[in-house]
This record gives C-alpha cells, structure tokens and sequence, in this order.
C-alpha cells in the first residue's frame, strides 16, 4: 500500500511538471509569434512602400511622393499616391513579386490597381506559391497615366502557416526537455516484496529476509542478523542513498552502543556476498551515507 501511493506519487508529480512545463512553453511560444508577427507586418508595410516607389520610378516620377500605406482590412492593404502615374502591367508584376518575396507572412495575394475617382479596377492579377496558379493577364499593354491607388490583399493562411512553422520547430526542444524531466523525476520503483514470506527480488537475487538466505544462482548464502537488518533497509529503498546515522541507529540503538566501525565491516562482508551478481552493488556516498544499486 505504501508502494502504491508512493508511485502515485511520483507519477503525479512527474504529470503536473510536465503540464507545467507545457504551458510555460506554450506561453513562450505564443509570445514570440506574437513578437515576429508585429516585426514582420511593419517590415511588409515599408515593402509596400517601396513596391510604390519603384513604380514612380519607372513611370518617370522621382519627386511626387507615395502617401502612407494604408491597412484596410486584417490582410488587405492601400498604396495611395499624391500625383498621376502611368505603368507597365509586366513590372508591376515582377516588383510585387520580387520585393514581396522577402516577406516571410506574404504567401498568395492579390492585387488590384484602382482608378482613384471612382475605385473602379483598371488592372488586376493574383500571385500564388505555386507558379502554375498565378492569375496575370493584359501583359505589355501600358496603361494610361491617372490617379491610382493599389490594392493588396494576402490570404489568411500566410500568417498561420508561419505560426505553424513556430510551433513545429518547437516540438523537438519541448520533447527533448519532455525525456529530462521524465528522466529526473520518474519515480524509483521499490524493490517488490512479499508481505507474508519477506521475499524481496533485487535484480537476479532473491532476498529472504525472514530465513536470512541470499539465493543467487540457485546458490544460497546464509546472512548474519545484522547483516540481514542492513540489507533490509537498503533493500526497501533500492537506489536510494540511507543516511549512514540512520543506519547505526537502527541496526545498534537497542544494544545501548554505537561503534562507527562496526557498520563499514558489515557493510564490506555483504559486499561479499553480493559479488555475483554484478548489477547489484552496495556503494558509499561520501559524507551521506550508503546506497543499494540495482542495475
């Protein structure tokens, strides 16, 4: 029973770290998104203007000035003008999708030129990730010189298809941490014991307490009653450092004395006897006291 409610325990704690842990990352892993979204829709904004500028350039125009962009809806943006231009559909299309291309968030969109008196579409086209889904037409046909405003709608996916990117380079580290803290805090499992025989099973030794008997192998090998009282309560607590005070207060308080000496002998003739098996070995940890490695 005790056992029980010890792995108990040890399991629920181990749940509890790792949902901690889980959330905090979570949390962490939403910040940054969060962080890069708001970078990268300020940098697509200059890419924006930039997209006007060169327009103008090309147009002739090295002096009038693109207004702010302007954001019209979650994913749709306005670049305005402050004078008259006129432009060649083909360039339109290779600046949008040259600069855009550095766009980390721009996956397909759309793009309409509208007259600015009565917003009516003098040109569109749309650009996809695929290649063989872009939408362009009217190429070479230049069009006449009037007030425009452009037009650039992206579709949704492109942000969620970067935060996905963030989350997904993110499950390895979060497994990765998952197995440390798996490793650091899995409970220790009690070496298994018959309550009615005093039968306890280390590794491929059968410990009987009650008869005081080692059996490895088939072989038996008989134990001293301190050395029987010793084994015990290592064996209770296999990979479990004992504190060495813990011992010689158990094992000699009844008998009124406590020599130091007298546990490292008991110690070292268990040693002994435990040699043939090399998974189990009864180890010193210095200034704390000993342990029962079960391999």
């Amino acid at each position: 029973m005790h056992l029980s409610r010890n792995l108990l325990s040890g399991k629920s704690k181990y749940l509890l770290t790792l949902i901690l842990l889980l959330f905090i990352s979570a949390i962490c892993v939403a910040f940054s998104i969060n962080r890069s979204d708001d970078f990268d829709i300020a940098r697509r904004e200059i890419l924006l203007r930039r997209i006007g500028h060169e327009l103008l350039l090309q147009s002739g125009d090295s002096t009038s000035r693109v207004l702010p962009v302007k954001k019209i809806a979650a994913n749709e943006y306005q670049i305005m003008f402050e004078n008259k231009f006129t432009f060649q559909p083909d360039s339109l299309v290779n600046t949008t999708r040259r600069l855009l291309a550095k766009d980390p968030l721009a996956g397909d969109y759309v793009v309409n030129v509208l007259n600015s008196g009565n917003s009516s579409v003098a040109y569109g086209y749309a650009i996809s990730q695929n290649k063989k889904d872009d939408i362009v037409a009217c190429l070479g046909r230049k069009q006449p010189k009037a007030s425009y405003m452009i037009n650039i709608q992206f579709k949704h996916t492109g942000i969620s298809t970067v935060k996905n990117r963030y989350i997904l380079g993110s499950l390895p580290f979060l497994a990765f941490v998952g197995f440390v803290f798996l490793r650091s805090v899995k409970p220790r499992r009690a070496a298994p014991t018959d309550q009615n025989t005093g039968m306890l099973t280390l590794g491929a030794v059968l410990f009987d307490a009650k008869q005081r008997q080692l059996v490895i192998n088939k072989n038996i090998i008989d134990l001293t009653g301190t050395e029987n009282r010793i084994l015990r309560i290592l064996a209770l607590s296999p990979n479990e450092t004992i504190a060495r005070n813990r011992l010689q207060k158990e094992i000699w308080e009844d008998e009124g004395v406590i020599v130091g000496r007298s546990l490292d002998m008991f110690i070292s003739k268990l040693r002994k006897k435990l040699e043939p098996d090399p998974n189990i070995n009864i180890v010193v940890i210095r200034g704390k006291g000993y342990k029962l490695e079960v391999s």
